[in-house]
């Protein structure tokens, strides 16, 4: 089993920037995959951003250029860099690990931090 922390979010105003972090309780370094996603009220949750355990990353079009995940495996945290903040980038958002075999498997969620963008 893997617990999920996340911290980082907050207030901020539209064009400023914010930088998520996500503390596994134990190591991702065999993840599939860790990503983030992000739920606004009345919305579906929806991807933002994934690394997979080889290193390549996807974004969702909406934070292309904007937004950069990435992963220390050394400290068991991974990172979303956020800049350019706006408005619609309101949300909570929520990390996310996969593990597709072995002991263990199956998909681990953080309680999720808030992000508000005023405008």
């Amino acid at each position: 089993q893997v617990q999920l922390v996340e911290s980082g979010g907050g207030l901020v105003q539209a064009g400023g920037s914010l930088r998520l972090s996500c503390a596994a309780s134990g190591s991702i370094f065999s993840m599939n995959a860790m990503g983030w996603y992000r739920q606004a009220p009345g919305k579906q949750r929806e991807l933002v951003a994934q690394i997979i355990r080889g290193g390549n990353t996807n974004y969702a079009d909406s934070v292309k250029g904007r937004f950069t995940i990435s992963r220390d495996n050394a400290k068991n945290t991974v990172y979303l860099q956020m800049n350019s903040l706006k408005p619609e980038d309101t949300a909570v958002y929520y990390c996310n690990a996969l593990l597709l075999m072995g002991p263990g498997k199956g998909t681990y969620w953080g309680q999720g931090t808030q992000v508000t963008v005023s405008s």
